[in-house]
């Protein structure tokens, strides 16, 4: 069993007109000047700033628990080993 395809070009024409009734502007955009995106880049980079603090004091305290954990632990091997 055999199927056949056939392909219906479209008329350049009506590409072209169909091109005719779009807006330079897309729906959904928000203000083009170059003022207004280099605040939001300013905003975006303070944001991504906050962010990336915040990591880093969460990491630093993470890493002060374990400098005492560690401390804690060499304190037992200690012990352990001096009372042998």
């Amino acid at each position: 069993m055999m199927f056949t395809v056939i392909a219906r070009r479209v008329p350049l024409t009506r590409l072209v007109l169909s091109r005719g009734y779009t807006s330079s502007v897309r729906e959904g955009s928000v203000a083009q000047s170059k003022g207004f995106s280099k605040k939001e880049k300013a905003h975006e980079d303070e944001y991504a700033r906050r962010h990336e603090a915040e990591l880093l004091r969460k990491l630093k305290t993470e890493i002060e628990a374990k400098k005492e954990e560690l401390a804690r632990l060499q304190e037992k091997h200690d012990e352990v080993n001096s009372k042998q």
